[in-house]
């Protein structure tokens, strides 16, 4: 392998949860469960909440249901993607990771839809 990805992982953060902090927990850390394959294989995983939520709370934000996150939540995920080289899909129902996907593919940008796929996977 070359040079390592930078590769967003983009798959349900809101959807279903109604905003409840523990069903976000959820998405987020089924969001996260595929960080280590990821850097197992070589490369650096990125999640957009990584970035988005401390940026949300900076601006004063109390979560993502708060009217500042409009201003934040997608637009990070469209920043990341300029420098993203991969954007990994996961499975669900996800009105932001559908717009990753689609931004990536107008890019050029991989994308994969099986952890499995990324260059340089290898089981644990």
């Amino acid at each position: 392998m070359n040079k390592p990805e930078l590769i967003l992982i983009a798959g349900p953060y809101r959807s279903g949860t109604g905003d409840d902090p523990e069903l976000l927990a959820r998405n987020l850390a089924a969001l996260e469960e595929a960080a280590w394959p990821i850097f197992r294989a070589g490369h650096v995983p990125m999640i957009g909440e990584w970035v988005a939520l401390p940026v949300l709370r900076g601006a004063g934000g109390t979560g993502p249901a708060d009217p500042v996150a409009r201003e934040i939540m997608y637009p990070t995920a469209e920043r990341l993607l300029q420098h993203c080289t991969a954007v990994l899909r996961l499975p669900g129902e996800s009105t932001g990771a559908d717009q990753d996907v689609a931004i990536a593919r107008e890019r050029g940008i991989p994308v994969y839809h099986r952890v499995e796929d990324i260059p340089g996977y290898r089981p644990a």
